[in-house]
């Protein structure tokens, strides 16, 4: 269950869950483009092969269409179906996989119609003498950020360099995917760092 802020009432989530039959229901108390969701991660962490996560809506779940799919994905993956109760969507049985199937479709158009923009839009700065895009600049706070958000297998790479005002690929040259530091980092986190692979004299 997901309500926006402290005075909304999840009531009406909380009873069609339970008349859906679901055995343990988990709450958040946030935005629908929060990355920090607790009820969402612990509902993920109690999930096993066999369970299905249940749903009111799609948006309680996702920030968007692609994170949605992404999450569907990773519980496919382990055996866990997903039904969301006013969607008639259901992965447990073969036409509700088929009918998230089209939405795994539509998240990849969404996307590459994003980029396909994003594009356009750079060469039609360059064309005005602007050099366009995010700024590639990493500073030690954005980096702490980047390793903290890069370790919860919720947010997207993609995500995570949009929030910090940062390119992908500045992104992936300070962080691997696990949020562990690359040698890049040791110029930003001091001579200190334990970074793998990487040796830090003392100036």
């Amino acid at each position: 269950m997901r309500v926006s802020t402290g005075e909304q009432s999840l009531d009406l989530q909380r009873d069609a869950l339970k008349r859906s039959g679901c055995e343990r229901t988990y709450e958040d108390i946030c935005s629908g483009r929060a990355t920090e969701r607790p009820g969402l991660s612990k509902a993920l962490d109690a999930a096993r092969q066999g369970d299905a996560l249940v749903v009111w809506k799609l948006d309680r779940i996702g920030r968007s269409l692609p994170h949605v799919v992404g999450l569907v994905g990773d519980l496919q993956k382990r055996g866990v179906g997903l039904k969301v109760l006013t969607g008639d969507v259901d992965t447990t049985t073969v036409t509700g996989r088929l009918v998230f199937g089209i939405f795994a479709t539509l998240a990849e158009f969404e996307r590459d119609l994003i980029h396909e923009r994003t594009m356009a839009g750079l060469v039609a700065a360059r064309a005005r003498g602007r050099s366009g895009g995010r700024p590639r600049v990493m500073t030690k706070a954005k980096l702490k950020t980047a390793m903290t958000m890069m370790t919860d297998r919720e947010n997207a790479a993609r995500d995570v360099a949009a929030q910090l005002g940062i390119s992908l690929s500045t992104l992936y040259a300070y962080v691997d995917a696990q949020g562990q530091p690359r040698a890049r980092s040791a110029e930003l986190l001091g001579k200190r760092a334990r970074i793998p692979g990487v040796n830090l004299k003392p100036a």
